[in-house]
């Protein structure tokens, strides 16, 4: 089953980009054009859409979904036990997250939400386990989580091994409560280590994914539109950080010799007409391979900088994203 399922994820993160780009595009426009309000009254209010191939890892998850659902066939009650679950990132105690309550609802006010993948729910010879997909974090492959940590579970695996950084996962049930799974992340940058835990809640499905996790990503402070390949890896696309001055880009895709990778200032794209050639030749061909439609990424970008130079609503989404980090954290 798992093999059959990798087959389908292979080629559904090639055909499906991650895109945070396009959502922070449709809050804008919608801000645009509602009353005249703040952008801190407007938000709680605001529904973000979820459309095909402008996915985040909310629409990606729902992807999986359908994608694995021809599964059926062969695996009668797959569609049944598939469903998004939700993760909490960079957990901070362990110990008092998983063992003062049974769920994260005792820590709802404290907690973001801020991810989302796909689960199924198994047994093998009577012992439990889950299946995990995570097309968000470029995770072609399904990872196995058993209770007892034994066959077929997956433990560490290398999931990206670029030049300047290899990164590693590991999921387990968490011992003390088996709603939880562990999400261990291990990130190293020539002889630094960096490591990260995160839960993911793998009791119940989240019913909550669109207004919260969805609509937490539309103000967080980096953004990013990314093509992968069969196996995960970033081939191309665009990656900023939100910020009031010195707003640039990175843009990366593959070149005749290997890899390119430039930063841009957005303000060479206010007017289409005035950017440089070489420029334009270099959209287009990270363009190609995001598989858009001739010219959507030069248009995309357009928009960007058109944002990008509207202090007062920068300053206001990046209040809002402060916000939020301020209750996650108790504060």
């Amino acid at each position: 089953m798992v093999a059959k399922a990798e087959a389908l994820l292979s080629r559904l993160v090639v055909s499906e980009n991650y895109d945070s780009v396009n959502n922070f595009l449709s809050l804008y426009d919608a801000y645009m054009d509602s009353a005249d309000e703040s952008l801190m009254e407007f938000f709680p209010k605001y529904n973000p859409p979820i459309r095909p191939r402008k996915n985040t890892c909310v629409g990606l998850g729902m992807e999986v979904i359908k994608c694995l659902k021809v599964l059926e066939k062969d695996y009668p009650g797959i569609t049944r036990a598939m469903m998004l679950v939700s993760c909490d990132e960079n957990i901070q105690d362990l110990d008092d997250y998983t063992t003062s309550f049974p769920g994260p609802q005792g820590f709802l006010i404290e907690t973001e939400k801020d991810h989302v993948l796909v689960a199924i729910h198994v047994k093998i010879d009577g012992r439990s386990g889950v299946f995990l997909s995570d097309l968000g974090y470029h995770i072609s492959r399904v990872a196995t989580a058993m209770v007892d940590r034994c066959y077929p579970h997956t433990g560490w695996f290398t999931q990206s091994d670029e030049p300047h950084c290899r990164k590693e996962y590991n999921y387990q049930f968490n011992i003390n409560n088996t709603n939880y799974v562990e999400w261990h992340e291990r990130e190293t940058r020539g002889a630094n280590v960096k490591e990260r835990l995160s839960l993911i809640y793998v009791a119940r499905a989240y019913m909550s994914a669109v207004h919260v996790t969805e609509k937490r990503n539309l103000v967080w402070d980096l953004r990013s539109l990314l093509a992968r390949d069969p196996k995960g890896r970033l081939s191309a696309g665009i990656y900023f950080p939100l910020k009031r001055k010195d707003q640039d880009f990175t843009i990366f895709f593959d070149g005749p010799n290997g890899k390119i990778r430039k930063k841009l200032k957005f303000e060479t794209f206010l007017e289409l007409q005035k950017i440089p050639d070489d420029v334009v030749e270099e959209v287009e061909q990270c363009n190609e391979q995001l598989r858009f439609r001739d010219g959507e990424l030069l248009r995309i970008l357009n928009r960007l900088a058109k944002i990008m130079v509207d202090n007062e609503y920068l300053t206001e989404l990046l209040d809002v994203n402060a916000k939020i980090n301020q209750l996650s954290a108790g504060t």
